[in-house]
């Protein structure tokens, strides 16, 4: 089998096209031919020694692939070869195999295009479990989301449009913000690329009138840096403010705000949920999969590469350049 690895630490530049065994499922496990490969912000900090894991080299990143299943390990029931499936982890999918536990495989519509398959779980899963789970979004409340036209970003835009909120995207430029308008934000927010105090003062009010006055009723971050403190101050009373990721850096924020306001400052940590309550997950992806075959939420490729060229995908990410979702074919 052939795949991207990362031998030391390092940019996408350090990655290298490899050639290496195939390896054989194991017990509960399957083999999986990639025909595609999600590509996500947390690929860029692993192959740094950035992310919370930090998997043994050399190793491959890529946390969701989808594929064809072609070999069983032992033990494994309710799955079989020619199955066409998604699965994932913490690293791994940049290659032409990825061996998954069966337990966090799941099957795909036949109608479902492998690339969209690829862009599906990670990013759907990740808001689907903020936004009901961490946020308790209700139909009728406000949502502000940071970094909308991004992948998490625009899954969540689609989902709070499906649990009825009114959805107001901020972004970093208006072909991201059409890009948002597109996917059913209600009001788009053009943030500066960077922030003074008077820029965040500024921006807090822009998020407050653009919810209704009153402020959001929830906050979805997925930027941090200074951003994420104006975002803060445009809470409405008990309004929740979900931590998802940091590409501007890890903001430090005044609590006296969540007294102020009675708010919460929530984490979002999907990977860590499915493995602590799997049986919750799996009514969540079935969830997602209704959605989806409703029409309610659809994948945004934006961009696709060659697996040999998955620097220029990471690098794309990495530059915040990113529309939608980068997928890699295999």
């Amino acid at each position: 089998m052939k795949a991207m690895m990362s031998h030391e630490p390092g940019g996408p530049e350090t990655l290298k096209f490899t050639e290496i065994e195939t390896p054989e499922p194991g017990p509960g496990q399957v083999r999986i031919a990639v025909k595609a490969a999600g590509v996500n912000f947390p690929d860029t900090l692993i192959i740094r020694d950035l992310y919370q894991f930090k998997p043994p080299r050399p190793f491959a990143p890529g946390g969701e692939v989808a594929g064809v299943i072609e070999a069983l390990g032992e033990g494994v029931t309710g799955l079989a070869e020619g199955d066409r499936v998604i699965a994932g982890g913490i690293n791994g999918g940049f290659a032409t195999h990825f061996i998954a536990d069966a337990a966090r495989v799941n099957k795909i519509p036949d109608a479902m295009p492998f690339d969209e398959a690829a862009a599906f779980m990670l990013t759907y899963g990740t808001s689907h479990y903020a936004l009901k789970n961490r946020a308790n979004l209700q139909p009728g409340e406000s949502l502000f989301i940071l970094g909308a036209a991004g992948g998490v970003g625009a899954a969540a835009i689609e989902l709070g449009k499906a649990f009825g909120a009114k959805v107001v995207a901020g972004v970093s430029s208006e072909d991201k913000a059409a890009f948002c308008k597109e996917l059913g934000a209600d009001e788009t927010l053009v943030y500066p690329r960077e922030l003074d105090r008077d820029g965040q003062k500024a921006l807090s009010g822009e998020i407050k009138k653009l919810c209704g006055g009153e402020g959001a009723n929830v906050v979805y971050d997925a930027v941090g840096g200074d951003y994420a403190e104006p975002a803060v101050r445009a809470l409405a009373w008990e309004g929740r403010f979900l931590v998802v990721g940091f590409p501007a850096g890890i903001p430090k924020i005044p609590l006296n705000l969540t007294l102020l306001k009675s708010c919460q400052i929530v984490g979002v940590f999907w990977g860590a949920f499915t493995m602590r309550n799997p049986k919750l997950n799996a009514d969540y992806v079935a969830e997602l999969f209704r959605f989806y075959e409703e029409g309610k939420i659809k994948p945004r490729v934006t961009a696709t590469y060659p697996l040999e060229d998955a620097a220029n995908a990471l690098d794309l990410l990495q530059s915040r350049k990113a529309t939608g979702k980068v997928v890699l074919s295999v």
